[in-house]
């Protein structure tokens, strides 16, 4: 059994910018499998990305880390549709199954970005953010910039700002892994 740390990590919530939200994806899915290779923690939440063998304009989908599981972020509307196409559904389906992998036990939750849903407060992924910090566990997510204030009221000043690079964010994991005796 490891010992508690004496004083509460600084941040832990790393929130990476910088970079396109689709570079943002691969850097955190980098990250993910770093983690994992390192065998001491485990990892709950989702990322975003196309399905394979799709290049260009497919849609994309949320892939839980713990089990592999898809979720599509978008729905048909049809030709000529204005309306907007994301799937709240299917997005409150892969924000339970995150809340079901956090209470079942985990060290890390990577959650793919805060966006127009959690700044309107109109669910998404709001209540596994919610659970993760209740949890005091580590996360890792994208906020884009146009969100950064609702994000900020959401979560300040459990957050430190990381640019789009792979040091940086296996440098903020170090801390938390050593803080929690994981590394």
């Amino acid at each position: 059994m490891t010992a508690a740390p004496t004083h509460p990590p600084a941040h832990p919530i790393a929130v990476v910018q910088g970079a396109s939200s689709e570079a943002i994806q691969l850097l955190l899915a980098g990250f993910v499998g770093r983690v994992q290779a390192g065998g001491a923690a485990r990892v709950a939440g989702l990322i975003e990305e196309a399905p394979q063998g799709c290049q260009g304009a497919a849609p994309a989908r949320l892939r839980t880390i713990a089990g592999g599981r898809f979720y599509p972020i978008f729905q048909d509307l049809g030709p000529g549709s204005t309306a907007c196409a994301l799937d709240s559904p299917e997005l409150v389906a892969a924000a339970e199954q995150v809340r079901s992998d956090i209470a079942a036990g985990c060290d890390l939750v990577v959650l793919s970005k805060f966006a127009k849903l959690e700044a309107e407060s109109r669910s998404g992924l709001l209540a596994a953010f919610a659970d993760a910090i209740a949890a005091g566990l580590p996360i890792v997510t994208a906020v884009s910039p146009r969100f950064i204030a609702r994000w900020d009221a959401f979560a300040a000043p459990l957050y430190a700002c990381l640019p789009a690079d792979a040091a940086a964010l296996d440098a903020w994991w170090a801390g938390q892994a050593a803080d929690r005796g994981l590394a």
